[in-house]
């Protein structure tokens, strides 16, 4: 089994990507986000992996579309995610952009209640819209948030990475068990974390996600039932003008953790279906191989 890659292999693997993120990152807003959209389509139309990977979650949960809707989707999937990782990218210029609408929805009150009573709060998502806007919004409003996040392996880029993400909030914690301490002991004091739920979890409980089980994590529901804290979905789902639309649900209503966690993932699939451009559908959600698409 090959070892780490050593750090000047490392760095030499960063130096393209930085000089790209340079690009951008002197860009203004408006040309970053049309050339993030565009380089974001191009990816997933032209490298077979990812075209593949897309073409087989759709086939599975939508198996009554055709290809031209397929395709469509497709496009919807570039645009969001090219955006989406560079808005991250450069977190202190989207903080300035300021994009999002006035927060919507009866979590929103929710959450400030249980701020006001000294209570920290779990706010659940996926990888839907913007997922990084809700956390800037609080933050423009003074409210800091917390995530938890996979950290990328090579150190140079995660270093980045990271300190985009929390020029967005803290804490970010790792998802190892030092992380998740750190996790419970900010939400035990009274803070913010915002969770993206929707990853594959080889342990997981089946929880049906859009007709279909997806191995899914009850680690947080598990622990808001323990401390008494509410799990409120939050979503920024974009909007024809460019604007970002800032959505807090109801607090999903106490039970199990395996029922707060299938409700977790019926509010998250309900907005899937509503607009399934803004979707993520490059994570291996159902099962983790696919039969080759190339050519659909």
């Amino acid at each position: 089994m090959a070892g780490p890659k050593p750090r000047w292999a490392s760095y030499l693997a960063y130096l393209p990507q930085a000089a790209l993120l340079g690009v951008f990152r002197a860009l203004p807003a408006g040309p970053r986000g049309r050339l993030a959209s565009r380089v974001g389509r191009f990816a997933v139309n032209q490298v077979p992996r990812l075209r593949n990977r897309i073409e087989g979650n759709l086939r599975l949960i939508f198996p009554e579309r055709d290809a031209a809707w397929r395709h469509a989707v497709r496009q919807g999937v570039g645009d969001n995610f090219g955006r989406t990782i560079i808005e991250t990218m450069t977190m202190r210029d989207f903080q300035r952009q300021a994009s999002w609408t006035e927060p919507e929805g009866p979590g929103w009150q929710a959450m400030l209640d249980s701020l006001a009573a000294g209570k920290g709060v779990f706010l659940v998502s996926g990888h839907f819209g913007q997922w990084e806007a809700v956390r800037g919004l609080l933050l423009s409003r003074g409210i800091e948030t917390g995530g938890v996040f996979r950290p990328i392996k090579n150190p140079y880029l995660n270093a980045d990475y990271t300190a985009c993400l929390e020029a967005g909030g803290k804490p970010m914690v790792d998802r190892d068990n030092a992380g998740m301490r750190a996790m419970i002991r900010h939400i035990r004091g009274g803070g913010i974390m915002s969770i993206l739920m929707d990853q594959y979890t080889k342990r997981g409980h089946e929880i049906d996600f859009l007709g279909h089980p997806a191995p899914s994590g009850t680690m947080i529901a598990e622990l808001a039932v323990k401390y008494d804290l509410p799990m409120i979905p939050a979503y920024g789902t974009r909007q024809p003008d460019g604007r970002i639309r800032i959505t807090f649900e109801a607090p999903i209503p106490r039970g199990t953790a395996v029922e707060m966690t299938e409700a977790a993932a019926a509010s998250l699939g309900a907005r899937v279906r509503a607009t399934p451009g803004q979707y993520f559908w490059l994570h291996r959600r159902w099962v983790k191989v696919f039969p080759d698409q190339a050519g659909a």
